[in-house]
């Protein structure tokens, strides 16, 4: 079929679903696709946005399906640069993100032949449903939930001078949402809530409508989105007394717990755990609990005001009883109480979004996101900046390794309101905390130093960059922010000193927590 009408088929089809966002990166073989969305982008149909790195491209789409929880496309050329998506689509598959991953291929024909840029992209991608395409063909099938990659096979000649209207007289009709059956689930009057940090994919307003019918105690992977949450509870939990102290009768978790071993040995001694997440009819099929669900269901529910006292005291001890020094925690626990309110804020992996769980002080106001499909560091640059085009206000947090790995996003980084904190501690900090921490040759193979300017690095692509190295320089840097993409590099004491810090906080932390409660 011409390549040109196949293009504009699809890309049509795409605009009719209600898909507004495109994130292109230029090659030869996709040129059919890219010439119809700059088409449809001249007629304000479309939202264009071109990534030069395909690993960049994808995550950068990533962060638009995050912000906008719809389907985004982002397409590519042949060859090498379809695997380059592979990454992000993991991430994508893993969180059930909405994306629409395009790749331009050349005919059936050639493949296994010798021919030029030519593999087998089908499947390339997996765990994708992967649907190769030569003709028109109805997409709405398969935007059904989750990502879905679509490999089209073009034919040359790829350019035409084919002038039709091929754009009038379009109606569109998004995507509907899933739904599902509502079931009904009884509950006890001596529970706790756990709420993992993606959610399971449920809208904040959604989960603290559940939690207010519920009234259980909650622990939260994210304190950001429920201020009623247990502060710290990844730090209180270490002490078996504690656990002991707060154990409940049972409890609901809704999403994945997947950060702290604190919080998932609390969860395992309880005897009745209820598990609610979308994800298990598909991506993990296999997760096990006493009663599994695939949507928030009807509650029927018994009260006990002593539970819920008691929960409320220790709260409120919890509170008024950490105390830390300049360190990656305290730099973390600064931010996160003073960026203000209607921003988002995208939290790196590895580190950061551990010390946010544990020592971010609960509050809400602010949207979060994070990549905890599969909690890569890759892309974590590029996701920030896709979900900065749909705020007016943004911020992120990620360490210096993180922002080392995605560095390539700068090369022609968009024009967003979005300021990125940089935690450089030189090297992998997270490993200074692990059991891996005092092996033979740890530096080289852990800790991985890079002995790199940050500022320079920055500053030599042309963007705002300063270094803050006190609690005082952080909250002047978030108040005094004149917008535009900015990164501020936050100096923090040496890895090692850090992960005794850390250590040290907590133990301090559950004493105080013991005496508080008469647990000493």
């Amino acid at each position: 079929m011409n390549a040109t009408t196949l293009a504009r088929s699809i890309i049509r089809q795409l605009l009719e679903l209600g898909i507004s966002d495109f994130v292109l990166s230029p090659g030869s073989r996709n040129a059919p696709l890219s010439i119809a969305l700059y088409e449809a982008e001249q007629k304000g149909l479309a939202d264009l946005h071109v990534r030069i790195d395909e690993r960049g491209a994808a995550f950068f789409a990533l962060g638009i399906s995050k912000a906008t929880n719809t389907y985004v496309a982002v397409i590519c050329t042949s060859g090498t640069a379809a695997a380059n998506f592979h990454p992000a689509t993991l991430e994508a598959f893993h969180s059930q993100s909405k994306l629409v991953v395009i790749t331009a291929d050349r005919p059936e024909s050639l493949r296994k032949t010798g021919a030029n840029q030519t593999t087998e992209q089908v499947g390339l991608l997996a765990p994708l449903v992967s649907v190769d395409i030569n003709e028109p063909t109805d997409l709405g099938k398969y935007l059904v939930n989750g990502p879905v990659h679509l490999n089209i096979q073009f034919q040359e000649p790829l350019l035409s001078d084919e002038r039709t209207e091929w754009l009038e007289g379009m109606k569109i009709k998004p995507i509907a949402a899933l739904t599902l059956k509502k079931e009904n689930l009884k509950v006890g009057p001596r529970g706790v809530l756990v709420i993992g940090h993606d959610r399971a994919g449920f809208s904040v307003e959604e989960l603290s409508r559940f939690a207010q019918e519920l009234a259980w105690p909650i622990i939260a992977e994210d304190p950001l989105s429920f201020p009623n949450a247990l502060a710290h509870a990844a730090l209180a939990l270490t002490d078996a007394d504690i656990c002991s102290y707060l154990k409940p009768e049972e409890m609901i978790v809704i999403g994945r717990t997947t950060l702290s071993r604190s919080i998932n040995s609390y969860i395992a001694q309880c005897a009745q755990v209820t598990v609610i997440d979308p994800r298990v009819q598909s991506v993990d099929s296999n997760r096990s609990a006493s009663q599994i669900f695939a949507s928030l269901p009807s509650l029927t529910r018994e009260e006990d005001l002593t539970w819920l006292s008691k929960w409320e005291n220790f709260n409120n001890i919890a509170k008024k009883s950490l105390h830390i020094n300049w360190s990656e925690q305290d730099a973390i626990k600064v931010i996160t109480s003073s960026i203000p309110d209607e921003s988002a804020l995208f939290i790196g992996s590895s580190r950061p979004v551990r010390d946010i769980e544990a020592f971010a002080t609960p509050r809400e106001g602010i949207t979060t996101f994070s990549n905890r499909g599969l909690a890569g560091i890759d892309g974590n640059i590029s996701t920030a900046f896709g979900i900065a085009t749909h705020f007016k206000e943004s911020y992120a947090i990620i360490g210096d390794l993180t922002f080392l790995h995605d560095i390539s996003a700068l090369v022609n980084a968009p024009k967003v309101n979005l300021t990125i904190f940089v935690i450089d501690n030189n090297g992998g900090g997270i490993f200074s905390t692990l059991p891996q921490s005092g092996v033979e040759g740890f530096e080289k193979i852990f800790g991985t130093p890079h002995n790199l300017n940050l500022e320079k690095i920055i500053g030599g692509f042309g963007l705002v960059v300063e270094k803050v190295k006190t609690a005082a320089d952080m909250k002047r840097s978030i108040i005094h922010n004149p917008g535009g993409l900015k990164f501020v590099i936050i100096e923090v004491p040496a890895r090692d000193i850090n992960a005794a810090v850390l250590k040290d906080v907590t133990q301090s932390f559950c004493k105080a927590l013991r005496i508080g409660s008469n647990l000493a």
